[in-house]
């Protein structure tokens, strides 16, 4: 697989809570020198980021990294993220009411969530290092009930990131619509094809530039 691919396939991430518009500009430039998928960014920043760097496909997080605002909130982030010009948000499940065995509740928030993204890409973080065998199969299959586009593994901030067990649970019992986004330690440029060979269709990696370089 040439560097090229890898990048097409790569969501160029800088989700630091002290991130600078200087961190995020740099971010915008190296993804547009080398084709990424999307840069993902926190919410504050897609006005900005759009104004600037308006060819540029923008990914950001909702709900994010906890998962536990209410769903109103995270529609409401949703649709202001798209309003500012976000072609991409990934949303943070309910860990609470996973935990709960509410899955009614999650089914019902990321339909909503569906829904506020209208035809714009959807993932769902699901944060696999909180979650039991169990727990992840039925997120696999309330994913893929309704609707969203990706299931992703991981926010980068929980007490693990992506794993490749976890990604080839995922292929096992997700829908056939339903893409898989790998995040959290995805360093180097073998941590790169390695999770691209096994399945994913995206990486969340801040390191993708460092790792491939030109």
């Amino acid at each position: 697989m040439e560097k090229q691919e890898i990048y097409s396939h790569v969501d160029h991430t800088q989700l630091k809570a002290v991130s600078t518009w200087q961190d995020i500009r740099k971010l915008c430039e190296e993804a547009l020198a080398h084709h990424t998928a999307s840069v993902c960014i926190p919410p504050s920043y897609v006005a900005r980021a759009h104004e600037h760097f308006p060819a540029l496909n923008i990914c950001t997080v909702i709900g994010f990294p906890l998962g536990y605002n209410t769903t109103a909130v995270k529609v409401f982030e949703a649709e202001q993220a798209i309003a500012e010009g976000a072609g991409e948000v990934d949303m943070v499940v309910n860990l609470g009411d996973v935990k709960n065995g509410d899955y009614d509740k999650v089914l019902a928030e990321i339909a909503a969530l569906r829904r506020a993204a209208g035809d714009k890409v959807l993932k769902v973080i699901v944060e696999t290092c909180y979650l039991t065998e169990e727990e992840k199969i039925r997120l696999c299959e309330l994913v893929t009930e309704a609707g969203a586009d990706y299931i992703k593994t991981s926010t980068g901030f929980g007490t693990g990131g992506a794993t490749l067990p976890d990604v080839l649970l995922f292929r096992e019992h997700i829908g056939p619509r339903v893409k898989i986004k790998a995040s959290g330690g995805i360093r180097t440029e073998a941590d790169l094809r390695l999770f691209l060979e096994n399945g994913c269709d995206r990486l969340g990696a801040s390191a993708a530039v460092t790792a491939l370089g030109d």
